[in-house]
């Protein structure tokens, strides 16, 4: 079987400490199909338990669907609000945590490069990012909350990434 025929399943992740999105995308035959997407909460609480939250839901998610890598999205900092990207780095954390205990390796994509890898801009709406997860999966209507979207667009951008990578000559 050739690298571009194999089958490679993705977790692909928005981090969110109230909201965490997830989606498992797999290549198979060159083609991309959604095994599964959803949401885990932090919910409420402190910190500590926000984040143990997320942790073991990504954790249960890891084991039972396999993946074998873990796209995230970058941590963005706003200039006027440091303070959330602090506070997303931990649910970044956790669960770089959950996939390092399940000896997967994770792969980092920054919003930007994302949007540009699904639509062409860079600085793509999120109305434009969910219609481009649409048109992918040929679904009839935007994975609601948008960070599930969000989370299947890293998934998408990952996979983009390694098709094009074993495509290219060496």
């Amino acid at each position: 079987m050739s690298d571009i025929t194999k089958t490679v399943r993705v977790l692909g992740i928005d981090p969110g400490l109230n909201i965490t999105g997830y989606g498992v995308v797999e290549r198979k035959a060159g083609n991309f199909q959604l095994i599964e997407a959803g949401v885990v909460r932090g919910g409420k609480g402190t910190l500590a338990q926000r984040i143990r939250r997320i942790h073991e839901g990504v954790a249960e998610i890891v084991q039972s669907l396999a993946p074998e890598v873990v796209a995230i999205e970058d941590l963005y900092s706003h200039y006027e609000r440091p303070k959330t990207a602090i506070l997303m780095g931990h649910a970044r954390g956790v669960i770089c945590l959950a996939a390092a205990q399940a000896d997967l390796h994770v792969e980092n994509y920054a919003a930007t490069q994302v949007k540009r890898m699904l639509t062409g801009n860079g600085r793509a709406p999120k109305s434009q990012m969910q219609m481009a997860v649409c048109r992918e999966f040929h679904l009839a209507a935007a994975p609601d909350p948008p960070d599930v979207a969000d989370a299947l667009a890293v998934a998408l951008c990952h996979l983009f990434f390694v098709s094009r990578a074993i495509q290219l000559p060496a």
